[in-house]
């Protein structure tokens, strides 16, 4: 395994459990203590974690790097499946859901209905490729400039989605904490901000270990969210502040 290969992977693993330990690391890929010392400064110095005595534990208070395509369009995690299983039921016949393209979003598409018709606005170029064949959804795509990562989020996809009213928006973010959903990119913040506004019902897909941090960029209130709905591992600490703000909760088994 190649050293970058390897930090993806340590990035994987800080972003499940949001700790990691130099010594399980060092067991797990087979490599020096130092060399995982040299990887954990290396992602520290890039903004991607913050080292800790004998580890390192997740920076989500800063602005960080997106995910890279391979890790961020994939089968998804076991947490991510459960949380996108349980999503995909709300969905309903003949209504409007918003579809973003985070990974959780992604993993979203293996459990949507295809027996009942039902449209999809989508802002990922990603999600609309595995769409566009669905006989049963009628799709629409968000205009704007294309980043890297497929997604749209740019001041003229905001603009073009003042013209949608959503029935059910699956909404996510980097972090979730009593101050509401929040992201790395004020870009990205507004897009969403203004997609989940214009939502009738907003519900948010929330692993566990997103809970309480801060990230850069405020996103949305966390009392104006309908439903969250999150993992066996998230802290009833964190499922006692959702019910405080007037938020449902749903963990996904």
């Amino acid at each position: 395994m190649f050293s970058e290969e390897r930090r993806e992977q340590i990035l994987n693993l800080l972003e499940q459990s949001g700790r990691v330990m130099v010594k399980d690391l060092a067991e797990t890929f087979q490599v020096s203590i130092d060399s995982i010392r040299r990887d954990l400064s290396i992602l520290e110095e890039k903004g991607l974690l913050k080292r800790t005595h004998g580890g390192a534990i997740s920076n989500t208070g800063v602005r960080q790097a997106p995910r890279p395509p391979s890790e961020r369009f994939s089968e998804g995690t076991i947490h991510q499946n459960a949380i996108a299983k349980l999503a995909a039921s709300y969905i309903d016949e003949h209504s409007t859901i918003f579809i973003g393209g985070a990974s959780i979003h992604y993993v979203l598409l293996k459990y949507i209905p295809i027996n009942i018709e039902y449209t999809v606005v989508t802002n990922s170029l990603e999600v609309a490729y595995v769409l566009r064949e669905y006989e049963n959804i009628q799709l629409f795509l968000i205009a704007g400039n294309v980043k890297a990562s497929g997604n749209i989020t740019d001041a003229l996809a905001t603009e073009f989605s003042r013209q949608f009213t959503f029935d059910l928006c699956f909404a996510t973010a980097g972090a979730l904490s009593s101050n509401g959903l929040s992201t790395a990119t004020p870009e990205v913040a507004i897009f969403h901000k203004t997609i989940y506004s214009r939502s009738r019902t907003v519900i948010a897909l929330i692993e566990h270990h997103k809970f309480g941090k801060d990230m850069f960029s405020g996103m949305f209130p966390l009392n104006q969210l309908d439903l969250v709905i999150t993992d066996e591992e998230t802290l009833e600490k964190y499922l006692k502040m959702l019910g405080l703000n007037g938020v449902d909760v749903i963990v996904a088994k």
